[in-house]
């Protein structure tokens, strides 16, 4: 009975992440399914023959066709991607720009204007896409804007929750050290660029993971501002596949997915070391 109740804490842990992890494995499984295989497991739902629909885990004969398919036979995919890199690039560019040295002046600056400005900031974060849809469509029509990238990335370079993430790390850092760079004659930019970049360096790659995982997602943005299809991003590539696509859908699933996976593994230790930075006191 011991060893049980060493088991038990952690049982629960385990087996909630492996139900969040089903679900990308029966993808990664389907991706390499075949037409055939597909339309007999699903068939009740994507074409309504009888029965029920099931799924199996892993492929009874794997193929790479959906793949083939996907990457030789679908230039749009390929359109479609690059406008994804580039509006996901374009947007952490811009806001390396604007948003970092905001995110220091709100942190640093304690007056009374900074603090407005900041209030302001936080209401403008927490208003959703959907309440500033109307008036953002309007804004974009009449400076000529609609229907190109720009209206996607000047929103969001100029967002207010990466500002918001790397306000907490750059008021993290020690009042103290800031002062000691100042007597030993530090210019306001020489302490900005040595001194609060290295140490806010954390909340910055925090801001520009979730930065990616979002811009890399868009969905919204581009069906309300977008009507070329030769401009859409990867997101909007995946509802225009059919049912008879299945396979094809579900490889292209799988691709769009893998760049996601890769930033968020490759920064996880950023934001794990950004949330211990933000509890730095004097």
């Amino acid at each position: 009975m011991k060893w049980i109740r060493k088991l038990l804490p952690g049982a629960l842990p385990l087996a909630l992440s492996l139900l969040v992890w089903l679900p990308l494995a029966f993808l990664g499984g389907g991706s390499l399914m075949s037409a055939l295989e597909l339309s007999g497991y699903l068939g009740p739902v994507l074409s309504d023959t009888p029965g029920y629909a099931f799924w199996r885990l892993l492929p009874c004969y794997p193929t790479l066709a959906p793949y083939v398919e996907l990457l030789l036979d679908s230039p749009e995919f390929f359109v479609m991607f690059w406008n994804s890199v580039k509006l996901a690039a374009g947007s952490l560019l811009g806001q390396t720009f604007v948003a970092i040295p905001a995110a220091w002046w709100f942190a640093r600056c304690s007056g009374r204007r900074s603090r407005g400005l900041f209030t302001l900031y936080i209401i403008l974060m927490l208003m959703p896409f959907q309440v500033t849809m109307v008036s953002s469509y309007l804004v974009m029509d009449g400076t000529g804007l609609l229907d190109t990238h720009w209206s996607i990335l000047l929103p969001a370079i100029f967002s207010t929750f990466p500002i918001f993430i790397m306000h907490r790390f750059f008021k993290a850092i020690p009042q103290s050290v800031i002062e000691a760079a100042q007597i030993d004659g530090a210019s306001s930019w020489q302490i900005f660029f040595h001194i609060g970049l290295p140490m806010g360096k954390n909340g910055v790659a925090a801001a520009m993971v979730l930065g990616f995982l979002e811009y890399w997602n868009l969905i919204e943005q581009p069906m309300t501002f977008l009507k070329s299809k030769t401009l859409w991003p990867l997101s909007l590539y995946l509802p225009q596949i059919t049912a008879g696509k299945i396979g094809l859908a579900l490889a292209a699933s799988v691709i769009t997915l893998l760049p996601s996976i890769l930033v968020f593994l490759y920064g996880q230790s950023y934001l794990e070391q950004g949330i211990m930075a933000s509890g730095a006191k004097e």
